[in-house]
């Protein structure tokens, strides 16, 4: 079973995380994943700390040569924003100070319900650890997973399609074509005409001091038929996709295929007919968004998530002092007015990640030598059906 888990707070001296479950001898491509990297801290629209950091990824175990062992892989991020909190972030009791504790919670963020959970009264506490900067490491494994996948004949790709109201054209391009589009723009989206106003839309809510928000896709491509299952809600493969975009900083909506459009329609025109051509079953359409009973159909998944505005803003909200219950202006931290295009790739990220687990659930493996016989097999006997 494939599973990691993550660590590290955003102005600590690094993020770390340990995955387990990735079989021995996959070549670990060390620059491409640093290139993943880097496509997540572009964007119009993002702040000051991304002119600081340059994430690269360290493996600290796990990897041999430039294999896996088959043996957990712990891998890190440096902050290089490290040198700037050293005193402010540092774990030894010495360094204490007083009066720079974080007491203005912001709305729509974790500040004022975790400091009541966890019964802090400095608001940094909360806030280090749920900022988005913990998604470079989760984009560090998925771009791990995404590798993996892609030795397997699976692909993922990501883009945005709308950020603040501007959405991207339905073009007549293949989902590759949008991803590569994608790469090349400065909004991540494959709709040249929608990103010169989502420029314009981002340079009005800087002056403003405020932000935005919008929604990604991500497709996966060449999943076999039967990932995930019907037998347990906590097998399907739609349940746990969706689980995963929720889990990114800020997403408040998943969709699968139509989504919520399904609900407005008759299930005519929903549900995708069944045919038998090239000597295989297929689909005439992909509504279902290639997930259908918890399983993958054959058919191309598409997900998409909605990510809200960042709720750091430097025209801050009203809020209250967690001390004396005074009114306020929220904190303000450094922040970016969008990240839309980076919450593509961290969503790109988590899904490769759900989707390399399911892979190693249905066909196992100690070593890739293993696995691709298991899934050339399967494959074989579904083309033979």
């Amino acid at each position: 079973m494939l599973r990691y888990l993550t660590a590290g707070e955003s102005h600590g001296p690094c993020l770390t995380a340990i995955v387990e479950g990735l079989p021995a001898n996959f070549v670990v491509d060390e620059e491409a994943i640093n290139a993943y990297l880097a496509r997540r801290q572009q964007g119009y629209g993002r702040g000051g700390r991304m002119k600081i950091e340059r994430d690269r990824v360290r493996f600290l175990s796990g990897v041999r040569w430039g294999k896996t062992l088959g043996s957990p892989i712990a891998l890190q991020i440096e902050n290089r924003d490290w040198e700037n909190w050293e005193k402010i972030m540092s774990s030894r009791p010495e360094d204490r100070r007083q009066g720079i504790e974080v007491r203005h919670p912001r709305p729509g963020h974790a500040d004022l319900n975790g400091a009541i959970k966890y019964r802090q009264r400095d608001m940094r506490n909360i806030l280090e650890r749920s900022s988005a900067r913990e998604t470079a490491i989760r984009v560090a494994v998925g771009g791990i997973c995404r590798d993996f996948l892609r030795c397997l004949g699976i692909d993922t790709v990501a883009y945005v399609v709308e950020i603040g109201g501007v959405a991207a054209a339905d073009l007549p391009l293949d989902y590759r074509e949008k991803g590569e589009l994608a790469e090349r723009s400065s909004c991540g989206t494959y709709d040249g005409v929608a990103e010169a106003a989502m420029k314009e839309r981002i340079d009005a809510a800087k002056a403003a001091g405020d932000s935005l928000g919008g929604i990604v896709e991500v497709i996966v491509l060449g999943a076999p038929v039967g990932l995930g299952s019907h037998v347990h809600w906590d097998r399907k493969l739609d349940t746990r996709l969706a689980a995963a975009v929720m889990s990114i900083q800020a997403f408040k909506g998943v969709e699968i295929g139509l989504g919520f459009g399904a609900a407005r329609l008759p299930g005519s025109q929903v549900h995708d007919e069944i045919g038998y051509r090239d000597k295989q079953f297929c689909r005439f359409s992909n509504r279902a968004g290639g997930v259908e009973g918890g399983m993958t159909s054959g058919e191309p998944v598409v997900i998409r998530g909605a990510m809200k505005p960042i709720p750091t803003l430097y025209r801050p909200l009203q809020t209250v002092d967690f001390a004396t219950r005074e009114v306020h202006e929220a904190s303000v931290e450094r922040s970016d007015v969008c990240a839309v295009p980076a919450a593509a790739v961290t969503a790109e990220a988590v899904v490769a990640i759900e989707i390399a687990q399911a892979v190693l659930e249905k066909f196992g493996g100690d070593s890739m030598e293993e696995l691709t016989a298991n899934l050339a097999a399967y494959r074989n006997y579904v083309e033979k059906l």
